[in-house]
This record gives C-alpha cells, structure tokens and sequence, in this order.
C-alpha cells in the first residue's frame, strides 16, 4: 500500500491554435490502503488525473507523486486497469495473466504459481485455457484486474472499468472488487460516472469541478465494511449519493453553459 498525492497539479493541452486547461490546482491525498472515487462531469479532468499519476501524461505545473516520489513515467508500483481489458485475444487466460511477469523476466517456476494463485482468488482457474472470445464481459474484466494484481501494485489505477458492462454484470463485479481488495489489500484511485458506483466503493468520493476540473467537493463514506449489495439501502448512503448527485449535476449544468457559451 502506499500514500498517492496531487500537489497543485494543472495540466494543459495543445489542440491546434488554443491551449486548453483541463486541471488547475488539483491537491488531494489519499492515504495508503484508502479506496478514493473520482466523479465529475464529463470533461472535467478525471482521467487526466489518473494518466498523471500513472506515469502516462506530466503535469504542466505541479507534481504527483506516489510514497514521497514523484511520478514522471509508468512504474510497477502502479496498475492500472481500462474500460476496455485490452487482452490479448490469441493468448489464453493464463497466458494474459503471466505475460506482463515474463516481460520482467521472471522465472517460470514463479510465473506459474503466482498466476495459479491469482486465477484461484478472482475465481478463473476452471477457464485458464479459455481464450477471451469464449468469455462473458465481467469474465474478461476479471482477467484484466487479475494481469494487474499479478504485478502485485502498491496501487490500483482503475479508469471507469466497468462501465461496459450491464447492470447486473456491473454490480456482481462491484462486490467482486471489494471482496478482492479486501484480501489483497491496496490504494485505489477508481474514475467513474455512476455516483452510486462511487459511494458504494470508496472510502472518500472527490467531486471534480467543471473544465478547468478543480476539486469542488470531498465526501468521506463511513458505511461499514465489508460492503454488499445491502449497504445500498442504508440512509446513510442516500445521503451521501444525493450530496454527491447534487454537486455533480451542478457542475454538469456548468459545463454545458460553457459549452453553447463557446459554441
């Protein structure tokens, strides 16, 4: 586990003629072992901020930085995890899970158990020769964060994972992760849309602002764990995501303003 920390992050981008801004003065911290939502309206800045802290993008002013240094390239420190799981479709279950850990060179004999290990914990084992084709959506999703936590991260990046999913799909993989990451343990920066996908996950929700995304709003979510599917029906999480919707929807109507203001 380890402390994640945006210190007055900005980031600009160059889109012809203009400079566009889509961070300004980001700080926030989260603590090691802490699971953090991000939520915001569209455009505001939240996978900006993930490609930051990922190694994937550097700051125009101010820094990220993960355990007290800072981030200026991908490092095995941190996974990350997609909309899309990106597998390899001619490589089997294993076969995807074990390829990052022979691209660093580690000996087959600690490939093999590792992976077995892995595929056991999120429930894959019976479909390690399975290809992805023959897979479900939440099956190949398993496989992704399975890849990611055979690299055994400090911290988990996951940017709107399951947002491809259905419904039902989406919510057993919900109570997926959180029973996962309760074994496990990690730090996780976790993006998402869906406002009751981020209460139900996270420890403390950041409510971005409109372009430039700033933080508008921090909200801690101290509904027990573990969590299940029950935890949705208490008060206390409707308070949270009715806080939570209400700035957010704020910020959206911000947006779009700015959007026909420029239009």
């Amino acid at each position: 586990m380890a402390r994640v920390v945006f210190e007055g992050v900005r980031k600009e981008f160059e889109v012809g003629e203009r400079r566009i801004r889509a961070v300004d003065e980001v700080s926030l911290e989260i603590a090691p072992g802490t699971f953090a939502s991000l939520v915001g309206p569209s455009g505001c800045g939240k996978t900006t901020l993930l490609n930051i802290v990922a190694g994937f993008e550097v700051p125009t002013a101010g820094r990220a930085s993960v355990d007290g240094r800072e981030v200026r390239e991908p490092g095995p420190d941190r996974g990350v995890v997609f909309q899309e799981p990106g597998l390899f479709p001619w490589l089997t279950v294993e076969e995807n899970v074990a390829f990052p850990l022979r691209v660093r060179g580690l000996a087959s004999r600690d490939i093999e158990g590792r992976v077995g290990q892995i595929l056991d914990q999120v429930g894959l084992r019976p479909f390690r020769r399975s290809y992805p084709a023959e897979l479900s959506g939440g099956m190949r999703q398993r496989v992704a964060i399975a890849r990611v936590l055979a690299m055994d991260p400090a911290v988990l990046l996951m940017d709107e994972p399951f947002a491809a999913l259905d419904v039902q799909t989406r919510n057993l993989m919900q109570e997926f992760l959180l029973q996962l990451l309760e074994r496990r343990g990690k730090t996780v920066l976790f993006i998402t849309h869906d406002i009751q996908e981020a209460v139900f996950l996270a420890d403390r929700v950041y409510i971005m602002s409109a372009r430039p995304g700033r933080v508008k709003e921090v909200l801690d979510v101290p509904l027990p764990r573990p969590r299940s599917v029950e935890s949705m029906f208490l008060p206390l999480f409707h308070e949270i995501v009715d806080r939570a919707y209400k700035v957010v929807r704020e910020e959206a109507i911000k947006a779009m303003q700015m959007t026909e203001a420029a239009g």
